[in-house]
């Protein structure tokens, strides 16, 4: 079964989905202990784990065009990068266990993939679990990697993202509008549905030649919904429906191919790296060249400004309080990039007398 995963799904899968658990040694075996990298209160960064990641941007790289050793070369260079990445995930996975958002974690795990299922016409978590282990997916390791990245998440949003964006006075709001005006005009919204065929295991010249025959019966009053439901390898339950998006947050070769299409019609099959996909232009909103302030609007375009430097200096001051004792091996590289402080030193002066002490 080839499965159709939405794009942030797609997104946590592909980080590094496999978590093996280790493996229970039978008497009188030796057993292998993993090697610690890194102390982070307590829990520990180990080698396995720095392994992993490695491989998974080693893959990445070649699946890019590098070759195997330039793609190892490549990632060994950023071996101390990855190894603070790793801390800084156990602190924000510590600290959401201390901010009891286990639970709330749990629930979207939960529910994003029972997405998945519904996205694939399956209707309980078992079969589905049952239909990813026939694709060669794990689906313990698929909800591990979500678990982190969603608790990563939901510990920024909360104890950074929301406290900047609530934050911000409204007469800094007022200032900031004043000030970039052209970034609250209202541009020109677009909801699109598309029919995408993908090129894994096919022919690009066949898949080609189905895209254009698609086009055709589009442009002779084909039911686009009923073609959607047939041929597209996602979306298609729901009619090829992809949603409502400004044009200016498309990429530029989507605006490009759907720029002269009218409401209704379908454009030209473009090609991307997976396959080819038609866009119907469902509807078109006018833009307007007039700012209009919208405090929301205005808290978030400061707020993704200030995010990246707010979540960084979060993410020092959880490094500052933590017990961080990094291996030998691998600490000269990695405690400069998290700007590890150490205690300060216990200054030693001469003794003040109690004032009842001091002579007349």
């Amino acid at each position: 079964m080839k499965f159709k995963l939405s794009i942030i799904t797609l997104l946590l899968i592909t980080a590094a989905f496999v978590f093996p658990s280790p493996a229970r040694a039978q008497e009188g075996e030796p057993v292998v202990i993993d090697e610690v990298i890194a102390q982070v209160n307590d829990g520990v960064v180990t080698l396995s784990q720095l392994k992993r990641e490695m491989k998974e941007r080693v893959d990445s790289l070649k699946q890019n065009g590098m070759t195997e050793q330039q793609a190892t070369a490549e990632v060994e260079k950023h071996k101390a990068e990855l190894i603070a990445t790793l801390i800084n995930e156990q602190l924000l996975l510590q600290k959401g266990k201390e901010l009891d958002l286990t639970e709330r974690m749990e629930a979207e795990v939960n529910k994003r993939m029972l997405e998945v299922a519904k996205e694939n016409g399956i209707n309980s978590i078992d079969k589905l679990d049952e239909a990813m282990r026939a694709a060669g997916l794990d689906p313990v390791g698929i909800r591990q990697t979500m678990r982190i990245e969603i608790m990563k998440q939901a510990v920024l949003e909360g104890e950074v993202d929301s406290k900047v964006f609530f934050g911000i006075s409204m007469d800094e709001l007022r200032r900031y509008f004043d000030a970039n005006r052209a970034k609250f005009l209202k541009p020109e919204t677009v909801e699109l549905s598309e029919i995408f065929l993908g090129l894994a295991g096919k022919q690009e010249a066949d898949v080609k030649a189905r895209a254009a025959q698609l086009v055709t019966q589009l442009r002779g009053g084909a039911d686009f919904g009923a073609l959607a439901t047939a041929y597209s390898e996602r979306g298609a339950q729901v009619k090829g429906k992809v949603g409502l998006f400004p044009v200016t947050e498309l990429r530029p070769e989507i605006t490009a191919a759907i720029k002269t299409v009218a409401v209704g019609g379908v454009s030209e099959p473009l090609r991307s790296d997976e396959g080819y996909q038609i866009l119907k232009v469902d509807a078109r909103t006018a833009g307007s060249n007039t700012p209009t302030f919208n405090e929301n609007d205005v808290r978030a375009a400061i707020t993704r400004e200030r995010t990246p430097k707010a979540r960084e200096e979060y993410l020092q001051e959880l490094r500052n309080d933590a017990y961080l004792k990094i291996a030998d091996s691998y600490r000269e590289a990695v405690e400069p990039l998290l700007k590890i402080v150490p205690p300060a030193a216990t200054v030693k002066g001469p003794a003040k007398k109690d004032k009842k002490d001091k002579k007349p």
